[in-house]
């Protein structure tokens, strides 16, 4: 189909202009926009899904024409066994966290218009083959999260807001400068993200040294990985329930596909010199945000510090840099991540809606009076401390596997990790779900209709990848045992 990506990124955007022409008042009209914005991306999806060839690492469904001729920027558009995944992963989660915004009240139209800049901004960085477009889509999701957290957020939005906005800018200055840097040491001047990979050969240990250290704290602040971390909980908490649904199921795994995109495959020298210091930040992660998910009183906080461990297997499993199955575990967590954890944070929004505090201790015997909402929500706990037949446990396992023969200590204490994460979710389910019913527990009316719809499918996928992991490899395997080769470790 021609032009598949360019209508699965650009679909949302009209649909976003369409709403603002909208009557303000009618709710259901800007809904359906929405929900019609978010569906057709999805179904391009399993339209991408069933076209893509799933044998080669070569790019598919290319698009490419030239847009600013005199400085060599080209409109390039591709997708492979890294991007397919996160493409998927993008659309069912925006269609899904559309589903949970319904409740949404407060300024409808500008809300809708927002979200479905964002999907656009998120797909576009994905399927970007340009340095320029790339950029301009990673900026592009800047400022909608911003206003999204910033009017529609909790008591302290302002402050989150702009925490992420500073951060994430911060990190973009470093990007920019170092695709400054590949464009003027490139002849003839390129920003072409294939071409830069082509030549990473002719580069010289000291420019990949520079350039994988600038491109590492932009993709580093977005993963988060320590020190960069301390904006995550603030967006989290402070944000609305769907708005935490993307930026944990969708936004953090953009750190993690910039280096696997961009860093490891163009400066493959610094790749391997920085391997040891990526792993021990990764470990560093898992233990540092799993130990502060047990000091957590507030549910959606403790969630939301669960990413910064969990994220830290990511970052462990691309460490192995010589390996196809730790680099394997690494994308295996982006997928069984944005689908638990954006499953946790909406069933936090669902009981925040009712109960309006997420306070642990002010819930107890939660089991005995919302079963389905409680099965439901033990269900995804499980997959995210690892239970076997789940997704988190094939990821885990997979980046413990690929990273056991590169760093032995290393991962024997990230293996930690699992235990704590264990500790802290068995703990919140013992308090909120066993015993007597107490507290706010006692007025709580069921999960409905629209919010196990858009719980649903995050389930059976999770399940699906756990029982039968075929699925995600068979699609991955050639991209990244492509991306080893060209990493040389």
């Amino acid at each position: 189909m021609s032009g598949l990506l360019s209508w699965m990124i650009f679909l949302p955007l009209i649909g976003a202009i369409v709403a603002l022409f909208m009557p303000k008042d009618n709710h259901r009209l800007i809904r359906g926009i929405a929900f019609v914005a978010t569906l057709l991306p999805l179904i391009l999806t399993v339209v991408l899904l069933a076209q893509y060839d799933p044998s080669t690492a070569e790019f598919q469904f290319v698009e490419k024409a030239a847009w600013i001729p005199g400085l060599n920027v080209n409109y390039h558009l591709g997708a492979d066994g890294i991007a397919v995944p996160m493409l998927a992963l993008t659309t069912l989660l925006s269609f899904l966290a559309a589903l949970v915004s319904f409740n949404i009240t407060k300024r409808v139209k500008e809300y809708f218009a927002f979200f479905l800049l964002l999907e656009t901004g998120m797909l576009g960085v994905f399927s970007s083959l340009d340095f320029f477009l790339f950029y301009v889509f990673w900026e592009v999701m800047l400022v909608p999260m911003y206003f999204l957290i910033g009017i529609w957020g909790g008591p302290r939005k302002e402050y989150a807001a702009i925490k992420f906005f500073l951060y994430t800018l911060f990190g973009s200055i470093f990007m920019l400068v170092a695709v400054l840097a590949l464009y003027f040491t490139s002849t003839p001047h390129s920003l072409s993200i294939i071409e830069h990979i082509q030549r990473a050969p002719q580069m010289t240990r000291g420019f990949q040294l520079f350039a994988f250290v600038f491109f590492f704290i932009a993709f580093a602040i977005k993963i988060p990985t320590l020190p960069f971390h301390t904006w995550l909980p603030d967006a989290h908490v402070e944000a609305p329930t769907a708005v935490s649904v993307l930026l944990a199921g969708v936004l953090l795994k953009m750190g993690t596909y910039g280096l696997l995109r961009v860093s490891f495959p163009m400066f493959p020298e610094a790749t391997r010199f920085f391997a040891w210091p990526m792993a021990i930040l990764g470990v560093a992660g898992i233990i540092y945000g799993a130990m502060v998910c047990m000091a957590q009183t507030d549910l959606k906080k403790l969630v939301a510090y669960s990413s910064v461990s969990h994220m830290g297997y990511c970052l462990v499993g691309m460490a192995a840099v010589g390996s196809v199955a730790g680099i394997s575990g690494c994308m295996f967590q982006m997928v069984s991540h944005g689908l638990i954890t954006g499953a946790l944070f909406t069933l936090v929004g669902v009981i925040y809606d009712r109960a309006h505090t997420r306070e642990i201790s002010a819930f107890g015997g939660m089991w005995i009076k919302v079963p389905v909402y409680s099965g439901i929500m033990i269900l995804f706990v499980l997959g995210s401390l690892g239970l076997p037949g789940l997704s988190g446990f094939v990821s885990e396992f997979m980046v413990f596997l690929g990273a056991f023969p590169y760093f032995k200590i290393t991962v024997a204490i990230g293996v930690v990790g699992v235990l704590l994460t264990a500790a802290y979710f068995l703990r919140m389910i013992q308090k909120m779900f066993l015993g007597p019913v107490a507290g706010h527990s006692e007025g709580l009316t069921e999960i409905n209709f629209r919010e196990i719809v858009a719980i649903t499918p995050l389930a059976i996928l999770m399940i699906a990848i756990g029982v039968y992991p075929a699925l995600l490899s068979d699609l991955i395997q050639p991209t990244i045992e492509n991306l080893v080769r060209l990493i040389g470790a």
